[in-house]
């Protein structure tokens, strides 16, 4: 998976196949369940869509820090996780990922969240609190969900910037 990758609005239609065979998956009685602002539920096996935005105060993210982010996101793909579609905004992300094995979703996010704001701060010159402390992330419940996560993260740049051609923090991209 490329860091920085470009896809357009035509693409979708070639991107939706990554739905297919995305299992059901409702509430069982094995799902954890943790609260701290937000509610937070955990399933095995569940894919997840996950937003985090930067805290109050900071400034847009650049397009080198953005490739930063992109870049920490893919490190450990295939590996701890597996990220099915992922957007770095101005000022938030989102992201469409399943956990693999006895990984944790809120240590994956965490690790993202920690590693990136670390280097935000060194390389960038960033100070003070670069994240906002919670996130948000919601189980994918099937094919029709997922295919709905997947559309509103590819379209998300094109929603916010509609002059746009080219995006180069989304990825899939349609030509792959």
């Amino acid at each position: 998976m490329a860091a920085a990758s470009v896809v357009g609005l035509a693409a979708l239609p070639a991107l939706m196949s990554l739905a297919r065979g995305v299992p059901a998956q409702p509430m069982i009685d094995s799902a954890a369940f943790y609260r701290r602002r937000l509610p937070h539920w955990r399933q095995d096996e569940a894919t997840y869509f996950v937003t985090w935005r930067l805290a109050g105060g900071q400034k847009e993210l650049s397009a080198p820090e953005r490739a930063l982010v992109a870049a920490e996101l893919c490190h450990q793909q295939g590996q701890c996780y597996e990220i099915y579609a992922y957007v770095i905004m101005n000022d938030h992300v989102h992201v469409l990922v399943r956990p693999l094995g006895e990984q944790r979703l809120e240590k994956i996010v965490h690790g993202w969240k920690s590693f990136t704001a670390n280097r935000l701060q060194r390389q960038e010159g960033r100070r003070g609190q670069i994240w906002q402390p919670e996130y948000f992330d919601r189980i994918v419940r099937g094919e029709e969900e997922f295919t709905e996560k997947l559309e509103y993260i590819v379209s998300n740049p094109w929603k916010r910037w509609p002059e746009l051609v080219e995006y180069s923090w989304v990825w899939p991209r349609g030509d792959q």
